[in-house]
């Protein structure tokens, strides 16, 4: 079997925490980092050299820059800006942001990129179609993170509250990774049974799911604002979502997927429920939602699709 190499594109915060991550769980024989901080990034191989000397000492880490890709399985996008400011969103992000892929991904593809492009930069759903736009890929080798960790973190708020293990709970959430995300409750259980059924049989109450689903939604922002930023949360989705593409699980994940007529929407990424193989998107899950939560669906596909625009 041939040597699973990943690329991450960008060292920092969230770059540096993933490559630990994809270390520490020793998810591919070949870890190269790229970030236009030559002398951090150099300091970002050593110290994850040490680290992998403990896990598995035959991993490779190197620093490379992004046009050299050739044998890169996977491209993990981190790259970003800057930090957010007060009251400012992911969607905040964009132009700076878009600035970059817009150098990034056209040189990586005229120097022979033929892997996935996984995208952890936000605005996430927004620069993962434009990544797909700019690599001339088909769209199953293109995706997002997502609502990934969003639908993790919903899942453990659920298990803390119904005592009962995250993987024994299918709930999950879709939409934009931001404010107009949402969960399905409509599709999601304990094995089969409603949550609130399941809550109203143990404890002799229903849940306050808004406000749960709030919950789940406005963790990333309460940890931003704590401790200055997200990193091990996102760590572990991209590691997650690498590992289930080269096992070939066939799981599936709700992650962002360039949509062509899925859920009745084109022109856009969004998060949606997809199955991952070892050539990236299998297959996309069209679930039927409820009237409420349709309309929710459109009102994010909407704030995605009026930010996409200013892409150019």
């Amino acid at each position: 079997m041939k040597p699973r190499k990943v690329m991450i594109i960008g060292a920092g915060n969230v770059g540096s925490a993933a490559a630990h991550a994809f270390v520490n769980q020793n998810i591919c024989e070949e870890l190269v980092l790229v970030d236009l901080h030559t002398e951090r990034v150099e300091g970002h191989r050593k110290d994850l050299a040490d680290a992998a000397a403990f896990t598995n000492g035959m991993m490779k880490i190197s620093v490379r820059e992004a046009k050299e890709c050739q044998d890169i399985d996977i491209a993990v996008i981190t790259v970003t800006a800057g930090a957010l400011k007060e009251g400012q969103t992911r969607l905040d992000e964009l132009k700076s942001t878009s600035r970059i892929i817009a150098n990034i991904v056209p040189e990586m593809m005229a120097n022979g990129f033929e892997g996935i492009f996984l995208v952890a930069a936000n605005p996430v759903d927004i620069i993962t179609y434009q990544v797909w736009q700019l690599s001339g890929l088909p769209r199953h080798r293109v995706l997002g993170t997502g609502v990934w960790l969003d639908t993790t973190r919903l899942r453990r708020l659920l298990s803390e509250q119904l005592d009962v293990a995250p993987q024994s709970i299918d709930a999950f959430v879709l939409g934009e990774h931001g404010d107009s995300q949402f969960p399905v409750w409509s599709h999601s259980s304990v094995y089969g049974k409603s949550i609130n059924a399941y809550s109203k049989e143990k404890f002799g109450t229903e849940f306050d799911l808004k406000a749960i689903g709030e919950r789940a939604r406005d963790t990333g922002f309460e940890i931003y604002h704590q401790k200055g930023c997200t990193e091990y949360g996102i760590a572990g989705t991209i590691v997650e979502i690498c590992r289930n593409i080269f096992s070939g699980s066939h799981r599936a994940l709700a992650v962002s997927c360039v949509l062509d007529g899925e859920y009745d929407k084109h022109g856009i990424a969004i998060g949606v429920p997809a199955v991952l193989a070892q050539d990236g998107i299998k297959e996309i899950i069209e679930l039927q939602l409820n009237e409420v939560e349709q309309a929710q669906f459109d009102a994010s596909a909407t704030v995605i699709a009026n930010n996409i625009k200013y892409l150019g």
